[in-house]
Formats: structure tokens, sequence, C-alpha cells
């Protein structure tokens, strides 16, 4: 299998190096350049380790360029009408409608995930995209009615200036175009700035916006390895010439961006992370239940923020959901995103492995039993993890408190409804939440009392272009995505006209 999975790998890398979406400079002020510095660093395939391209490593001297490049485009960019911006957006859509498959190819070479996958993504992403192009024709003020004859009462909506969007790697292409789209949809130019270990998705994304005819300094992008990374996130916090920040990752970095930006008071987006309950009870389907638990935990390899982390079952179908659970974890294949069949593929670096590694090895250690997996899978790569379901969790453990990015289901017993919530609830995260039950009075009385901003109810899919996403308390700061998208980039103007006699 791994010679195989090298092989195609190695095909893959030959055939996209000729691709003309796969990029070696980063796109500032509309020109394809590198660092000032002339610095560069690798991206690597999680599969295997190998070298797919290298990038520019910037540094604080090449932000500030891509933010005087925005802010300059901003200008013009703001004046442009929403049928303009609309035409642009919907340019861009339909190019990445047609390279769909090689960005899919270029997502499962630098992320790892299954090909399928990849592709589910990418339609994923090219929705906001399209979505916005429609929603930049609808945003609308308001003629309030005055409280008196001689006054007239105007509210509009006006771009907030330059965008700064700092985006994760577990979905490279969705969560640029879930925060450029509305960006540019409202009249905000952007300074995109990629993780370190999937740059080669969000300059593909970029090749296409130029093609599609975005004047130049409207996107630009600003790639850095993890050292220069801090830097360039407090330079965009700081920023008189950045209006707002839009921030998908981890909980303790965005408290740590949220305290820059206090300076300029700026407008600020943060989806943070997650520990999300997935409740299963008495009343559930558990065929459902089982392969909801499947979609919501072992997705990108459990490497996702609404991902499943507590697996809370009632003691009445507690036997039963985890022997065909079980059963369902044993049919997923494990491996290289481009085979065929694969369900599992790697963790996206050493940290990642390292971590879940430790996560099991703590619960383990506190009187939680491995059902299957917990071990890691040398033969396919170094970075791959069996898919794991760990039961008698403690709730004392890490990998019941933490947030565990990766394919393992811990589980914990529970007596009653009540006790599930106080559960559910006990984190100062409230990202997503996931139930089973076929009681309707039930399911109206939990959705209810969960804490968490997205609720999937005998759903495990629930992320969709049309519906606000985002959480509540240490999970993030506003929404992104369906209508209320384009809030978050908008900026409300309130008009008196008096003397209207």
């Amino acid at each position: 299998m791994l010679l195989k999975s090298g092989k195609v790998i190695t095909k893959l890398l030959i055939q996209t190096r000729k691709m003309h979406l796969l990029h070696d400079k980063t796109y500032i002020n509309g020109q394809w350049i590198s660092a000032a510095s002339n610095k560069i660093f690798e991206v690597l395939n999680p599969a295997d380790g190998s070298i797919i391209s290298t990038v520019p490593d910037m540094d604080i001297e090449d932000t500030q360029k891509a933010i005087e490049s925005a802010a300059n485009a901003f200008e013009t960019w703001k004046n442009t009408t929403p049928k303009e911006r609309s035409y642009f957006l919907r340019n861009w859509y339909n190019l990445l409608i047609k390279n769909r498959d090689n960005l899919a190819k270029i997502i499962t070479l630098e992320s790892g995930k299954p090909l399928p996958e990849a592709l589910g993504e990418v339609n994923y992403g090219n929705s906001f995209v399209e979505w916005f192009s429609e929603q930049a024709r609808n945003v609308r003020g308001e003629i309030i009615q005055s409280s008196t004859t001689t006054k007239k009462i105007l509210v509009e909506h006006y771009p907030i200036g330059v965008a700064a969007l700092i985006t994760p790697w577990n979905f490279p292409h969705a969560m640029i175009t879930r925060k450029v789209s509305p960006a540019l949809a409202v009249g905000c130019t952007c300074v995109i700035k990629p993780a370190e270990d999937t740059p080669l998705t969000a300059l593909a994304l970029l090749e296409l916006a130029e093609e599609a005819g975005i004047p130049k300094g409207v996107l630009n992008i600003v790639t850095s390895g993890r050292k220069n990374a801090p830097k360039i996130g407090k330079l965009l916090c700081e920023s008189s010439l950045v209006a707002g920040i839009s921030f998908t990752g981890s909980t303790q970095v965005g408290k740590i961006l949220y305290k820059q930006c206090s300076a300029g008071v700026k407008r600020l987006g943060l989806e943070l992370g997650g520990n999300a309950p997935f409740i299963v009870y008495n009343t559930a389907d558990v065929d459902k239940a089982v392969e909801g638990a499947v979609t919501a935990k072992f997705r990108n390899c459990g490497q996702a923020c609404v991902a499943a982390n507590r697996f809370l079952v009632q003691e009445g179908v507690y036997d039963s959901f985890v022997g065909k659970l079980v059963d369902r974890v044993k049919d997923l294949k494990i491996g290289c995103g481009f085979d065929s069949g694969v369900r599992i593929g790697p963790l996206i670096n050493r940290a990642q492995f390292e971590k879940i590694s430790n996560l099991v090895g703590d619960a383990v250690a506190k009187g939680a039993k491995v059902v299957i997996g917990g071990i890691p899978a040398p033969k396919i790569g170094e970075l791959f993890y069996e898919p794991t379901v760990v039961v008698d969790v403690n709730k004392n453990t890490m990998l019941f408190s933490e947030e565990i990015f990766g394919p393992v289901i811990g589980i914990v017993k529970f007596k009653t409804e009540e006790e599930s919530l106080d559960i559910a609830n006990g984190t100062d995260r409230g990202l997503a939440a996931y139930f089973y039950s076929e009681d309707i009075k039930q399911i109206f009385r939990v959705n209810r009392n969960l804490e968490a901003g997205m609720i999937g109810v005998n759903e495990g899919l629930i992320s969709t272009v049309e519906a606000p996403f985002g959480g509540i308390k240490e999970s993030g700061i506003g929404r992104e995505g369906s209508h209320r998208g384009v809030e978050e980039y908008t900026y409300i103007k309130y008009t008196c006209i008096g003397n209207l006699e």
C-alpha cells in the first residue's frame, strides 16, 4: 500500500507542478512576488513527508506592503456598485467550478484529507462565492419613520475598509472563501494570511481571482512560516490601516488577537475552538446515531472545529451504540488520500500527532479502555493514527476536557437527561453540539437548554452556506455565512435630514 501510495503521490506531484494553479510566489498588489528577504519555507505532504513546493517566508515588511496595497485599492473598490462586485464574484465562482478537480488535488496534497472530502470542501467553499455574489445586491438599508414631520431618518451599510483574514489549515479553501466573499461583496479589500501548513490552496484561489478580473490590490496574500506568524498577526491587529480582523483558529490564539485588536478598537470576528458534545439518548435511533457519529467525528481525520468531541451515551442504549460503532469504525480505511476508498488520512503535522498520542495515553492511564485503535499506523506513514474508540473515559482526562482534533472517540455513560446537559454545558466552549432522540418533546427541551451556537439534531453534518456559522462563550464572536455574513464587514451610518417643512 505504501509503495502504491508513494507512486501515486510522485505522479501527482509531477502533474501538479505543471498546473498553472501551483505557485511558489505570493500575490500582493496584483503581482506575483517573493519575500523582500528572498527567504522561503517548504510545504510538505503529511502523507509521506515529501516536499510539494516552496513559498515565500514573508515578514512584517512584506505584510506592511500588503496592507498598504489593500488600503490604496479600497479607495476605488468601495465606490464600485453592488452589481459590479457581484459580477467579479460570479466570474471567480465560475473559474472555481471549472478548476475544482485541480483545487481538490492541491488540498489533498498539502492537507492529507481524502480526495472525495477535498472535493466536498471545494464545493462547499465555492458555494460561499456564489452565495455572496448574489448577496452583494441584497444589502439593504432602511428609511425609518421619524417622531416629527420635519425629519427623515436614513440607515445605510458601508464597507469597513481593509479586512485582515487569518485562516487555518484544516479547510484551506472554504475558510478563505467564507471570509473573502462577503468582504468583497460589500466593498472591502483584503489581506489574507493562510496557515503555514496549507498555503498552496490559498495561492491557487488568488490565481483564479486574478483571472476573474478582480482588480489589483483588492486581494493580497501573505505567506509565512511559523516563526514570523505571531509578528505578522500582531501587525495586522495593530495597524491603523486595517479596519477589521477575521480569524479562525484556536481559542488561545484568538484571545491574543482579541487583546492586540483592543488598541485600535477594530471590528473583530473570531471563530475559535470547540468541545462539541454528541449525546445519544435512550429515545434515539441507534443506527442513525452511529452514522452521525462517524460523520461528525472522522471527517478530515477529526480535524474540524465542529467535530464531535465528547460522546455521551445514555445507559439504556450504551452497549448497543458502542457495539455498532466499533463495527462501523472497523470499516474505515486508513491511508493516502489519493487511494480509493480511504476515509482516514494523516494528521497534519508532528505536533498534532503527538497531541493525539498523549490524549489517548492520559485517558488509559486514568482508567479508560481502548476498544479499537489507540495506536499509530507507522506502516502507512509517520503521521497516521488509527481511528479509535475509548470507553469508560474519566471526566478528568485531557481527552474529555480538551479539543481533540483527531480520529478519537471518547465515550461517557450517563443516566438522566439532566446529567447529560450538565456535562454537555460544563465547558467554556460553545461552538457546536449534537444529539439524537426520536422524542419530539425531548428534542425541543434539550435544544433549548444546550449552550452552543450550532446544534445538530439527528444530524452529524450541519455546515451549510445558508446558515449562520459561529459559537458562543469562548468559541468566538460573530457569524459567517448566511445573509448575516456581510454584517461583519459593514458599519451602519445613520443620517438625519432635518427641516423638511
